[in-house]
């Protein structure tokens, strides 16, 4: 039995699954991932808990199969949430330095920080995240630690990430149901960053594609931070929909000639091609036509890739994106779609890995499990946050004890 203080679960509950990974973080901060748990999701419709009652009975089956590989007591999770109503957008805060000598203390930091917080949302909204890009003093750019700088004027760039609040509180609440604590909610994006992406890919700048069953998330890293980032309601049971209404076929037939004959790159040999539709008795229903199968999954998936490339190009991110394109999720194992993305795109694009972390094999090659391991690193740096505070709170008092005389 592992020492559960250093156990961390990330629990993502998606359209077509609900994804629990567990991981043990040692003494030194390494992250190793130690059990995963998985089941159908019945409940869910874009990304959005829609019958309470089927996911949580789904929810503890992954919990159950999560618990037993890894031999702990999931106490709490990290809990990815997702949906069209979540939105990014970019942020500045200013405050003016009011002191004497005009040196920046950390109070400054703090209220241009709080000032960049201060925003209008509607007011159904709450803020998710409100990450800190880069510190402006008197104009002069791109600074990470302003604190003991001369100033007048010191201004603070955030990416701020918000959602419905009742939407993201009834997961919770569910969550809550099955006898778990919600350590944190993250957004399925930044959390599946995470888990792909290097320090030095997000200094190149990235971008990170989520391709889910209801939902895709996306995400832009350039100069180490966040720069944008983003939700649509589209994702991989769309292709099939629309497999189904062109090919005129039930929704469960039509996601077994996705899996079985789909592709992003429609292949010049399947023109022709036709295959037969039978039912359960083995008599012939219909003839499909296989290039027409890939044609209409290969329009689809471009559309995706093309209003997420209009995103970034109204943005201006475009040209940032040196480290290139990052695809992952269940959506991305269709055959052909890599290519696909480097001719919307056109430039390099890869199937992303989970990195920086060790353990299960089965977790970290697929590509459908990397928000839940993402989360389950964006726990890990918490607490090592947490730590370093720690440390340093008790090496200032210490500090302050030799200070004080003795009696």
């Amino acid at each position: 039995m592992f020492d559960d203080s250093n156990i961390i679960a990330g629990l993502e509950i998606g359209t077509s699954k609900i994804c629990i990974v567990v991981g043990e973080q040692n003494a030194d901060g390494a992250l190793n991932i130690i059990g995963l748990g998985q089941s159908r999701s019945r409940g869910v419709r874009k990304g959005e808990v829609i019958n309470p009652e089927q996911v949580e009975e789904d929810l503890r089956t992954a919990i159950f199969e999560a618990e037993q590989m890894a031999d702990v007591e999931i106490r709490s999770v990290y809990l990815g949430v997702s949906g069209g109503h979540i939105r990014g957008f970019n942020n500045r805060g200013v405050h003016p330095v009011v002191s004497a000598d005009r040196e920046i203390s950390q109070d400054d930091v703090d209220d241009v920080v709080k000032n960049a917080k201060a925003i209008n949302l509607p007011a159904e909204n709450t803020v998710i995240h409100a990450v800190r890009q880069h510190f402006f003093v008197d104009g002069q750019a791109g600074i990470t630690q302003p604190v003991g700088m001369l100033g007048a004027r010191l201004e603070v760039d955030m990416h701020v990430i918000h959602g419905h609040a009742n939407r993201l509180q009834n997961v919770v609440r569910l969550v809550r149901a099955t006898s778990l604590e919600v350590d944190d909610v993250v957004f399925n994006g930044i959390a599946t960053a995470l888990a792909l992406l290097t320090n030095e890919q997000k200094e190149l700048g990235a971008l990170v594609i989520d391709i889910g069953g209801g939902t895709t998330e996306f995400v832009v890293y350039a100069d180490g931070v966040i720069r944008h980032s983003g939700a649509l309601a589209v994702g991989g049971d769309h292709v099939s929909n629309d497999l189904a209404y062109g090919l005129k076929v039930p929704l469960s037939r039509a996601e077994k000639l996705k899996l079985e004959y789909g592709t992003a790159i429609p292949s010049e040999a399947a023109k022709g091609q036709t295959l037969s539709i039978t039912n359960e008795l083995g008599l012939e229903l219909k003839r499909i036509n296989v290039g027409h199968l890939q044609r209409i999954m290969a329009l689809r998936l471009e559309e995706l890739f093309q209003l997420i490339a209009q995103d970034l190009e109204q943005a201006g991110l475009t040209d940032y994106l040196r480290a290139g394109v990052f695809i992952c999720g269940g959506g991305s194992r269709v055959p052909g779609l890599v290519q696909l993305a480097e001719n919307v795109f056109q430039m390099n694009v890869t199937l992303g890995q989970a990195s920086a972390v060790s353990g299960l094999t089965t977790a970290l090659e697929q590509p459908e499990f990397a928000t839940a391991i993402g989360l389950v690193k964006y726990g890990s740096l918490k607490n090592r946050r947490r730590a370093a505070s720690t440390t340093l709170m008790g090496g200032l008092k210490g500090v302050f004890n030799r200070m004080l005389p003795r009696n």
